[in-house]
């Protein structure tokens, strides 16, 4: 099985009703899927990856401290001793990562670190904008829709966040992960993977498949909230990353969330009013998100039910 990889250039000719389609089954059938000719320059992406680069190299030092280290280091100590079995590491992910969104404090080096990394936000927030819209498209929503409601009727900015992550060469493959396998809470993910090493994958009929690397590709996945807000047609799916034992892999992802104050319900056609109607609750994204702190990496059920008080019922 193959992640589908689609031309979004193609929306634009004479394959558009295609285009549309394969978009509708990346969403539908997989909730993972890549784009190429995304309009996102090359040279951009590149000189993100190289200031990203830049700045791992400046943390390696502070990540050999840190607590994912320091937990194998002592599980490997232990190992040594007579009769003491090893288990896998769990609550902890072989990963450097930090977080950028428009309140916080960012690396000040490399020098071209911010300037770079500013103008591939603002690339891809308009990306991520451009792909609602062919959701809405695909969905029967009125255009805007989406946005519209992750901005309370625009009174709020939805958030847009961007997660910067390296997965160092790990020494024990059997014992932790890279990232324990979760969907993600929001809107719409972006995301841009090293083109080498490889790692992330999806699950997929019950089996765990590779997000294959493609050059200058944005992967795109749906998040929790747009499976509520499409009464369950497009899925948020489990995915993680397993550690390498080989080859620093980066990637840098995207996040078109609500605003915590924004109201997430299923937009319920006539059809479905027929056989049933909601099948997810009305909910908070920031009440959600407080239960999502807790239970990441649990069954995205649990949440539903948690927020909507026991109202859902996938």
């Amino acid at each position: 099985m193959t992640i589908p990889v689609i031309d979004f250039s193609k929306l634009e000719g004479e394959e558009r009703i295609e285009t549309l389609s394969q978009i509708a089954n990346g969403c539908e059938e997989w909730g993972f899927f890549q784009l190429v000719n995304h309009g996102v320059p090359v040279e951009l992406l590149q000189r993100v990856k190289n200031v990203c680069s830049e700045c791992y190299e400046l943390r390696e030092e502070e990540f050999k401290k840190s607590k994912p280290v320091q937990l194998l280091d002592k599980v490997l100590d232990q190992q040594g001793q007579e009769g003491h079995s090893v288990e896998q590491l769990e609550n902890v992910d072989w990963e450097d990562v930090f977080f950028l969104h428009d309140d916080n404090d960012w690396p000040s080096n490399p020098p071209q670190f911010i300037e770079t990394m500013k103008e591939y936000r603002r690339e891809v927030k308009k990306l991520a904008e451009r792909v609602m819209e062919v959701m809405e498209e695909n969905l029967r929503l009125a255009k805007g829709q989406i946005k519209k409601t992750f901005s309370c009727n625009g009174q709020h900015e939805p958030f847009f966040g961007t997660k910067v992550s390296h997965y160092p060469p790990c020494p024990r493959l059997d014992l932790v992960a890279g990232l324990r396998a979760h969907t993600d809470a929001g809107g719409v993910i972006l995301l841009s993977q090293d083109d080498r090493v490889g790692g992330l994958q999806i699950l997929k009929d019950g089996l765990w498949v590779d997000v294959q690397p493609v050059a200058n590709a944005i992967v795109i996945n749906t998040g929790d909230q747009i499976e509520v807000m499409s009464n369950g047609r497009y899925k948020s799916v489990w995915h993680r990353v397993v550690a390498t034992g080989d080859g620093n892999r980066q990637s840098v992802a995207s996040f078109y969330n609500p605003s915590f104050k924004a109201t997430i319900a299923p937009v319920v056609s006539e059809e479905e009013k027929e056989v049933g109607g909601s099948l997810y609750p009305k909910l908070v994204f920031g009440d959600y998100m407080d239960v999502y702190a807790k239970q990441k990496f649990l069954p995205k059920e649990t949440r539903f039910e948690a927020v909507g008080g026991g109202s859902s019922r996938i």
